[in-house]
């Protein structure tokens, strides 16, 4: 298991070797076609890997037109068109097919979402920090709740520590919102998530085509665990039942993106905010990047693709009400810096060691405009030791957990990670600026409760005005051996560890 330091805490490492197939699905109309073309491509070369491919068209339908009939006579086969957003997800076996649709009239960009082919995956991404709820703990968190708290509340100091348990005081969130979890998948069938999950809102999207069979949101027996936790965070009942989300009321629902091999490719997460979008969700919640790249880099042809198809996806969901946040990162980098090292990309063959910028080459998609960027904090409130931070990348700050050492919470929690639910009705301690992120879309859900006609800017905006500023930690020497760790820069109102401040769910539910 993966210590905090971890460049990601998102997924598990799981069993390799389980192929994509190319499941259409549903999308309402006129959001997307999902036919190929029917021209006979003429004779290309298909003695290569077979790959999934974005292309991003300019111009409109009678461009796309065009465009999927050059994509059909270049050896490709279209798994989805998102016509709104000039997207079209790819499946090919034409080695030259990125270079040649890119010579196309109408195409802006066009790009591999992945180095290993569809058939062969392995999994090199790394986990959060995770620990089990343990049956004592269980009992005396159960024994120590008021009558207000479900059972296992008095382990959750992340509640009070953006003010949580006096919010649900006064509101516990509209059944009318939803937020959904871009992730892993979501088991809806656990006790405290099944009375507020909304599966018209929920989809599989590993193929990049939206999977509306019942269930295919959940994850399956040996995948990870990871959406679970993070819709617990968000939205788990005040029921009486196990631990409480930040906005209890609310509805959450599961996309999920990540194949069985652990993996989050473009064409999946292009699908899950315009699946969001569509369907009218309120927030969306993303803790993981975009793999295999760590930083993608807008001077590659590939990945500058990858960049364009997301940024488009999220821009939509936006314009269409939704508000997207997402994870900072757990590489304890400073994602404002100049230049930065990176070691593990591509994650699904062979990595290389690469130094970008990362003004250059996004961490996406909590580097794209419009999104609400979070960093962690632990128990005492100070940035995590394995947050990524950032003057001008960080937007705000909010609990996402520390190792005990560092950051020990006040009694009667026990433990410094974050308590949420786990598939087949478990509970469990994780850590990351994963578990940072569902408690900002919680507040965010809480603000469009409140104010249900606010635009996404809006909300932004009363979220980052009601944050509790919070100063720089410096000198930062988090594990206390006279080195300093990081360097936080700007003032109390706006600065790299905390963005804005703490999140405020308090001020959410009465302003």
């Amino acid at each position: 298991m993966a210590h905090l330091g971890s460049r990601r805490g998102r997924v598990l490492a799981l069993p390799a070797g389980l192929a994509l197939t190319a499941s259409l699905g549903f999308l309402p109309s006129g959001a997307a076609s999902a036919a190929p073309v029917d021209d006979a491509p003429a004779a290309v070369a298909t003695d290569g890997p077979k790959l999934s491919y974005v292309v991003n068209v300019k111009g409109g339908r009678s461009t796309a037109a065009s465009v999927k009939k050059a994509i059909s006579r270049a050896g490709g086969t279209i798994v989805i068109a998102y016509d709104r957003i000039g997207v079209i997800v790819v499946h090919s076996q034409n080695p030259q097919f990125a270079q040649t649709i890119r010579q196309v009239k109408g195409v802006e960009s066009a790009g591999a979402t992945r180095t290993a082919p569809l058939s062969v995956q392995r999994d090199t991404s790394i986990g959060a920090q995770e620990q089990p709820l343990t049956s004592a703990e269980a009992k005396a968190a159960a024994a120590k709740a008021s009558d207000e708290q479900d059972p296992f509340e008095p382990l959750q100091w992340d509640l009070p520590a953006i003010k949580a348990d006096k919010a649900h005081q006064k509101s516990l969130g509209s059944g009318k919102v939803t937020v959904a979890v871009i992730d892993t998948g979501v088991d809806d069938t656990h006790p405290d998530l099944a009375p507020n999950f909304d599966r018209a809102a929920s989809a599989n999207c590993v193929t990049g085509a939206p999977d509306t069979t019942p269930g295919s949101w959940r994850p399956g027996p040996h995948e990870s665990d990871h959406g679970t936790h993070v819709a617990g965070t968000v939205a788990a009942a005040k029921n009486g039942v196990g631990i409480t989300g930040v906005a209890p009321g609310v509805k959450v629902s599961g996309i999920k993106v990540s194949t069985p091999d652990g993996f989050f490719y473009t064409e999946a997460v292009v699908c899950g905010f315009m699946w969001a979008a569509e369907q009218g969700v309120e927030v969306t919640n993303n803790s993981y990047y975009t793999d295999p790249w760590l930083y993608a880099c807008k001077n590659d042809d590939d990945q500058k693709a990858l960049v364009e198809a997301v940024t488009r996806a999220s821009r939509y969901a936006e314009r269409k009400g939704t508000v997207n946040v997402a994870a900072a990162g757990n590489s304890r980098t400073d994602l404002a810096a100049d230049e930065v090292t990176d070691t593990s990309s591509p994650n699904d063959t062979n990595p290389v060691t690469r130094v970008v910028n990362p003004q250059e080459c996004p961490d996406f998609p909590a580097m794209l405009p419009g999104v609400v960027t979070v960093s962690a904090t632990g128990a005492k409130g100070l940035k995590s030791s394995y947050s990524n931070y950032g003057l001008g990348v960080v937007d705000i700050a909010a609990p996402g957990g520390d190792s005990t050492r560092f950051q020990t919470p006040d009694a009667p929690a026990v433990n410094g990670l974050i308590l949420s639910t786990l598939p087949g009705g478990g509970y469990g301690y994780k850590a990351g600026t994963s578990m940072a992120a569902p408690h900002a879309a919680g507040v965010v859900a809480l603000i469009k409760s409140k104010h249900p006609k606010a635009s996404p800017a809006r909300v932004k905006e009363m979220l980052y005005d009601q944050a509790d500023a919070k100063a720089c930690t410096n000198p930062y020497d988090i594990d206390g051996n006279g080195t300093v760790d990081a360097v936080c820069e700007g003032g109390k109102y706006d600065n790299g560890f905390y963005g804005a401040g703490m999140i405020d769910a308090l001020d959410a539910v009465r302003k």
